[in-house]
Parts: structure tokens; sequence; C-alpha cells
């Protein structure tokens, strides 16, 4: 009987066309000369990117470290155009780098996976999508992304809200107009730390609603002179040895001093510089503020300083500044203007902490103390269900049972890359690796070429199966979460890097 269900055959397949799906589908069918094919849920290459269209997107590294450094071709003949780039100028490049190597004729666009079962007779993935397709393969390798399964929270009376809502990560493709509107922003992570100051210049009045205050570090984003854009283009093989050999992967190097062992002036002198130049080159201005609790006070103590300068109201400036967390132990945002815009007449700040929301009604916001805040949009700046969401909704069954079953305890894996009774799967920057903690391309490289060699190794002895043992796994678990210990991230109550 006709189902309408088409079968196609392939030796390996990648769920995703962001930085990771690209490239390791140029590594297995150019490079391995394998039939390989990407399914992607979205109409185009881009990954997180093709979904993070909202106000003020861009990227927090560094653009002439946010690339790819396989081709020195690519590097090139590519030019950025400003520090950070934007989420439509990413776009351009990823497509600019899937047309130079011809993969988009490998890549199935509309079609969302919802089910990947391994079929231990054949030794085959079945990969099923909600377009009735039926993919079989030897290989499968999920390139979802860290960052690409939104979280709307469950708040009371959503459903009810006459006015329109929107979340970050999932922005309409076509733009929203805010002009004439009363805004609320829901979450100020770095999401929305981005997203403020821009709705602002639109809104008719923006209410921020914070339940955590945030540390945000100036961008000073501007644009590439001619003579940088030349440098960057004569110095390929300088970038890439200095992005693979430095902790998180970007294109500076991290100091070796130890805050404490300056003196208080030159302390501040060099946070001072650090302030100066921006970006997430303040977190590398010593080597200890992740390591050292009374290293990373005085670096909080400076920031909270540098917002109490910048946000005119005493009141506002100590909400913004109520920080219960180290620096850098969440996601370090940096901003363009992100404090500055609580000057504004048309911008308010909520403080959650002690009077969170109780519900949405149809006409806004209303607070567990009965205030309400009459909206006409919401904005849910509220992140993502990180790391292990995007792969658990892919609903995997290996040899042993269900992923999400098998991970209920935590994300045990190998190196981030394989899991044990899961063969044939590997995962890009999956949890365990450093991923989010890198500048991701520079990672996501390293892991393609790991998995690229792997399955080249088993072709070459013949070896028709492959799976991390689980002893290993246990041990590659327990090793990242000793490793975490040494730092502050384990003392943040509320962190998706956990």
């Amino acid at each position: 009987m006709d189902n309408g269900i088409k079968d196609m055959h392939y030796d390996a397949l990648i769920i995703g066309a962001g930085f990771s799906g690209l490239y390791q589908l140029h590594r297995l069918r150019d490079d391995l000369g394998l039939d390989t094919a990407i399914i992607e849920q979205g109409k185009g290459v881009g990954g997180t990117w093709y979904w993070n269209r909202y106000p003020g997107a861009r990227c927090d590294s560094e653009s002439q470290g946010y690339a790819y450094f396989f081709s020195k071709k690519i590097h090139e003949e590519w030019q950025w155009s400003e520090r950070y780039p934007c989420h439509s100028e990413i776009r351009q490049y990823l497509n600019y780098v899937a047309d130079n190597l011809n993969l988009k004729k490998d890549i199935f666009f509309g079609s969302k996976v919802y089910r990947c079962t391994f079929l231990t007779e054949q030794n085959l993935w079945r990969i099923q999508t909600e377009q009735n397709e039926s993919f079989f393969a030897k290989w499968l390798i999920t390139a979802v992304g860290c960052l690409s399964s939104t979280n709307v929270p469950k708040i009371a009376g959503l459903s009810s809200f006459k006015g329109t809502w929107y979340h970050t990560g999932q922005w309409p493709h076509e733009g929203v107009n805010f002009k004439g509107r009363k805004v609320g922003q829901i979450g100020t992570g770095s999401t929305g730390i981005q997203a403020a100051p821009v709705i602002a210049q639109e809104c008719e009045h923006l209410t921020v609603f914070q339940r955590t205050a945030n540390y945000s570090i100036p961008a000073r984003n501007a644009p590439w002179d001619d003579a940088y854009s030349k440098w960057v283009k004569n110095h390929f093989r300088e970038l890439k040895s200095l992005v693979k050999s430095t902790p998180s992967g970007h294109p500076f190097r991290i100091s070796n001093d130890l805050t404490m062992e300056v003196s208080e002036n030159e302390r501040r002198s060099l946070l001072n510089d650090a302030w100066l130049k921006g970006g997430l080159r303040f977190r590398g201005v010593f080597n200890d503020l992740l390591t050292s609790s009374k290293a990373n006070q005085q670096a909080a103590k400076f920031i909270k300083s540098k917002i109490q300068e910048k946000v005119s109201n005493p009141e506002t400036a100590k909400v913004l500044t109520d920080i219960d967390h180290p620096y850098a132990a969440k996601r370090p945002p940096i901003d363009t203007n992100y404090f500055e815009t609580f000057n504004r007449d048309n911008v308010a700040l909520v403080d959650l902490k002690d009077n969170p929301i109780s519900e949405i009604f149809p006409n806004g916001i209303r607070l567990q103390s009965g205030i309400e805040h009459e909206l006409d949009a919401i904005v849910f700046a509220t992140g993502f269900d990180a790391m292990t969401g995007p792969l658990v909704k892919l609903n995997i069954a290996g040899t042993e049972g269900n992923l999400r079953n098998y991970w209920r305890n935590g994300p045990m894996n190998y190196l981030g890359l394989s899991i044990p009774s899961f063969p044939n799967l590997f995962m890009i920057t999956g949890p365990g690796s450093p991923s989010v903690l890198s500048n991701m391309p520079v990672s996501i490289e390293q892991h393609v070429d790991w998995i690229t060699e792997c399955i080249r190794y088993c072709a070459d002895k013949k070896i028709d199966s492959i799976e991390a043992d689980e002893d290993a796994a246990k041990d590659w678990t327990t090793h990242v979460d000793e490793i975490a210990n040494t730092t502050l991230l384990p003392k943040v109550k509320h962190s998706w890097y956990l």
C-alpha cells in the first residue's frame, strides 16, 4: 500500500544546515566521497542564524575569528564589514560558502526531523520527517546547534493576550513594526540586552521585565576600514594559528596576569583599558577571573561602577546592579547602549525578583502584587532549551532505548561527540564539549574533522559500527564535572551553561 512516505538511502545524513552541517557535508561528500545529504528544517542555510533575526541580533565573537579556517581561498575572497557581524551578514557568509562549495544541491530544505531510529539488523539509521520523508543512512551526524530550541515560559493566560507576542529565537522573517506600540520585553540575558535598545528606539514605550540582573560590556562595534580588511585577508595563517591556540578559540590572547598580584591602581587601569577595547576581550584581561572568587569580585565591582555611571536614575541603577552571580559565570553579554537605554523617557524597568509575573491578561502583564502593565506586544527574550534540548527533540532511539530516557540523569557521552548505545551517531559540539564556552566555528571545525577522520578510519578498516564505550563516557562526564568545579560556573543559580 502506498502510504505517501518517500524512502531515500545515503551513506551519511546530517541534521542541520548551519556552520556545523555545511562543513560536515563538505568533508564527507567532497573529501571522503560519501553519498551525503543534509536535512534542514528551515528554508535556507544559516542554522541558529536562520531563525535569530530579532532587533539588534549579532554575534558576540569578533568577525575575523567567527569564520571557517579550512579554506584559505574562502577566507581571502570573503570580507566582513564590521567588528561584530549582524545576523543578516552571517547568513550572507554561510550562503556564500554553500554556493562556493555547491552544497545546496544536497540539502533537503523545509524538512523537520521528528524521529531517528537505529535499525540493528540492517545497521542503519532511519530518519523520519514531518513531511513524510524516510531517510536511511549508515552514519548519522547531528548538527542541530546548541541554541536552536526556543524556550517560551509557561505563564498563565498567554493564550488570552489580545496583542501579539514573539520569541526572539523565532522572529518573523519579514520583521516586526513596533511603531506606536507599548512593548513588554521579558528577559535580560544576552539576547534581551541586544534587543532592548533597538526596540526602544522604535516603540512608543518599552517595559523591560528583569528576573536576573546581568553584567554587560560595551561591544564597541565599528565598521572595518580598508586597511584592517586588507590585514585580515593577508594574515590567514596567523589568524588560523591564533584561534586554534587560545583556550576559547577567539582571535586574541588571554593575559597571564593574576588579578590580585598587581597594585590596585594598575588593576583599575588594566580593567579600564579592557573596558574601552570592549567585547569579550574584557574577559581575558586577567587569567583568573573564572577561577578566583576574589579576582572575580574585583571585575564585578568595576563593571557595576560603570553601570552606575551610565544610568542616571539611582533606583534603576540599583536594580540593574543587583547581580547575584560572578561575572562571566553565565554567558557574558556585550552591548550597544543597553544601560543607556534606561535613561530614555519611554523605557521602564520592572524588577521581578520580589514581585514576579503572576499572569498575562488580555491587555498585558499582571504582577503578583496586582500591578498591571498594559501592553500591545510581548517579546520573550527567554533563551533556549539549550545543549540537550535540540537533541532530545529529535526522538533518537539507539540500541537500548530513547535518548531522552538515557539522559534522564544528565547528558553522559564521550568528548561531546558520541553516546554509548547509539552506534554510528555523532554530535557536533554536543554537551560535554567546549561548544558554547568557545568561539563556535573553531570548535565546530575541530569536531567535524574528528568525525570525518573517525569515519575514514572505519571505512579503511572495514568497521561497520562504532560507538562510545560506556566506561569511557562515564569517565569523561566525571572529568568535565571535575573541571567545571574548579571554576566559578557552578555558583550560578540559573544557567543554561550547566
